[in-house]
């Protein structure tokens, strides 16, 4: 399941009435992965919502990495998760023990950073679907939104890409046991101890990057800072076989809807290749944290989280947000 186009979305979006609260710190004008809504001067509420068709064959597994999808919004803003609901798309005359199975992965991986499921709801669809309503917290002056980048940052990518073109070579029978377990681990790793170590060493930005893959949350960093974010796509670190499973075709329908999202405002060079584009399109589920750091605290951070690296800069902003060589 593809998300809707993020250019179609944010027409529908900029048509709806403004929203007048004071206690909103983030709301949905932005291009943030959540929420968030003032409390207190010491609390808000951090929000969020997800929810996909299955990408793993095993049921637990698919619950867990549906868990963490969540989640990492939440540790994108610097929040603490708390509580999730549950929702469920599944069909009436489906197998319950399979529905059973997704809902204990989700709870495990939930149960095991704190969060407590507190309820869901559910509805008979022909097509399984699965995710979460995450709530978390965060002091008002401590969120970490994607438009806080700023010149002279280095940036800083947590996980690999391509789980988007692997799902879709796991669906089509062309991808391998190995290529499918490391999808699998970096779909299952949460995003929590990155969090924890950039709140704790200094981040001017950060985005979870997910559904409009590293180029579409990139552009939505630039575009929220104003500045131009220059990627260096020989340093983005990439799940195995990824080039050439996308050289066999093995796309979604995202590739497409990306390109159009980011349109004119990304400058690639012509020596990167076909693939390589494609593959800084590509949707991710559960994908890693895209960071802002200064060069001082990207070392800080790099000593703590050594498997990130650092794949680009954020200049003064020029005549395109994102510059690809």
């Amino acid at each position: 399941m593809a998300k809707l186009a993020p250019r179609d979305l944010a027409q529908v979006l900029s048509k709806l009435p403004a929203q007048d609260s004071r206690n909103v710190i983030v709301g949905f004008e932005t291009s943030d992965d959540a929420g968030v809504f003032r409390l207190n001067d010491a609390t808000a509420l951090v929000q969020t919502v997800d929810f996909f068709t299955p990408v793993a064959d095993d049921p637990e597994t698919y619950g867990q990495i549906a868990a963490i999808n969540s989640l990492n919004d939440v540790y994108a803003m610097g929040g603490t998760p708390l509580s999730a609901l549950s929702i469920v798309c599944y069909p009436q005359k489906g197998d319950f023990d399979v529905l059973g199975k997704i809902l204990l992965g989700g709870q495990k991986a939930l149960n095991a950073e704190g969060v407590i499921v507190i309820g869901g709801h559910s509805v008979d669809d022909a097509e399984m679907k699965f995710g979460y309503a995450v709530t978390g917290t965060v002091h008002p002056d401590k969120v970490i939104r994607n438009s806080g980048a700023k010149a002279g940052d280095v940036l800083i990518l947590t996980k690999p890409i391509g789980t988007g073109a692997i799902n879709t070579a796991v669906k089509n029978g062309v991808a391998s046991e190995s290529t499918m377990a490391a999808a699998i681990k970096t779909m299952t790793t949460s995003a929590v101890r990155a969090s924890k170590v950039m709140q704790a060493v200094g981040a001017n930005g950060c985005t979870d990057v997910t559904g409009f893959g590293l180029l579409g949350h990139a552009y939505e960093m630039a575009n929220g800072s104003q500045v131009t974010i220059e990627i260096e796509s020989g340093e983005v670190p990439l799940l195995p076989d990824v080039l050439k499973l996308i050289a066999q075709g093995m796309l979604t329908r995202g590739d497409k809807n990306n390109r159009a999202y980011v349109g004119e405002t990304v400058n690639i060079a012509e020596s990167v290749s076909g693939e390589m584009q494609s593959a800084l399109f590509d949707p991710q589920t559960a994908g890693g944290l895209l960071i802002s750091l200064t060069e001082e605290n990207a070392s800080k951070f790099l000593n703590k989280i050594p498997d990130a690296k650092i794949i680009g800069r954020v200049r003064a902003k020029g005549s395109h947000l994102i510059v690809v060589s």
